[in-house]
């Protein structure tokens, strides 16, 4: 029974899922550059690393009203056959993992009031909600339409340095020239602070990857245990569940917190917490991670499934000195997750020498 795994995140009070290969970065809202004669739902563009990203409203392309953009809003950033599209959605969930066969047909009658169901491949049921996959194939409008708006923004040069973008630009309409910016537009009540984040953000997007390709970028998910964040390499991810059903081991350490069966096969769920010398949790967790790493599988119980990141090696750096010898053997690196800190794991040397996996041959 295959299971795809998607990205979960929230619009206009509704849940929606894409899959995640499709998915290659999330970061927070930045100022955009308004384009003229742009289809309907495309509402900027972005200097995005040294390309042209066309950025999308994703209410606008469901069919939807827009609210004004937030501060809070974040961009997905997907890519289907080579063209990359990003698209503003409220607020990103975490990853979840579905069967195929749990995944149910689009009901066309309910889904006509907020989203043409051209847009959606099914609808996954959780145990408080329904969640609407969306098909990045028909999210992204006609390529050639799409590449030809971020050509021609080239050829304007509208690569331009950072001072470029608090600048209000002139669009000549059948009606005369209009004032836009991205605040008159998208974000009338921006406080004078707000708008500096803005464009703060559009700024640090600007960065150059330098040498590095799609291809040199670690994909990382990124799961909460406590207060600390981590980061687990993304080919070492089998998928997220919900666990249901523990069936404790005798005789087994703490840190072994039992067996349980998924889809025919038994996993052996672990609590990593004490070998990263984190405090034990007060609440049971019901979510964890299914890694394999070496011949390791095993779920690692977490307290959230957060977001899936691509960086670059050089935004990696070596563990701090504070951190004890012993641990730091655990971990690949470090880098800055928003306003805190990631610390990578290294599952291999975590499961053989953190003292994590139980010899049953001895």
């Amino acid at each position: 029974m295959e299971n795809q795994v998607y990205l979960i995140f929230e619009l206009n009070d509704l849940r929606y899922g894409i899959e995640i290969p499709q998915v290659r970065e999330i970061f927070e809202l930045p100022e955009l550059t308004p384009m003229a004669d742009a289809p309907g739902d495309i509402i900027g563009i972005l200097d995005y690393r040294g390309t042209v990203l066309p950025i999308m409203h994703l209410a606008k392309r469901l069919g939807q009203d827009s609210p004004p953009c937030q501060l809070s809003d974040s961009i997905i950033v997907i890519e289907w056959q080579g063209l990359k599209v990003g698209m503003v959605v409220n607020q990103v969930h975490d990853v979840q993992s579905f069967a195929n066969s749990s995944i149910e047909p689009v009901p066309t009658h309910e889904l006509r009031q907020h989203t043409h169901t051209a847009f959606a491949t099914g609808i996954a049921k959780t145990s408080d909600t329904l969640i609407t996959l969306l098909n990045p194939e028909t999210l992204i409008r006609q390529t050639d339409e799409v590449a030809m708006m971020a050509w021609e923004a080239e050829l304007n040069d509208l690569d331009q340095d950072a001072s470029a973008y608090p600048q209000e630009q002139i669009f000549e309409v059948s009606s005369g020239p209009v004032l836009t910016s991205f605040f008159s537009l998208y974000c009338p009540k921006a406080t004078a602070a707000e708008r500096r984040v803005f464009r703060q953000r559009a700024s640090n997007l600007k960065i150059s990857l330098d040498s590095s390709d799609a291809s040199d970028l670690m994909a990382l998910a990124v799961i909460g245990l406590g207060e600390e964040y981590f980061g687990v390499e993304l080919q070492q991810v089998r998928e997220f569940i919900n666990t249901r059903h523990v069936m404790p081991i005798p005789c087994c350490p703490n840190h072994i917190l039992g067996n349980m069966n998924l889809r025919g096969e038994v996993m052996t769920l672990i609590d990593i917490r004490k070998a990263l010398n984190l405090p034990e949790s007060d609440s049971k967790t019901t979510k964890a991670v299914i890694i394999e790493a070496d011949d390791i599988v095993a779920g690692i119980t977490v307290d959230q499934v957060l977001d899936v990141i691509y960086l670059p090696p050089s935004d990696i750096s070596a563990m701090p000195a504070a951190v004890p010898k012993h641990f730091q053997g655990f971990f690949q690196g470090v880098t800055h997750y928003y306003q805190k800190t990631l610390s990578i794991l290294d599952l291999s040397k975590l499961l053989s020498q953190g003292d994590l996996v139980v010899d049953q041959t001895t």
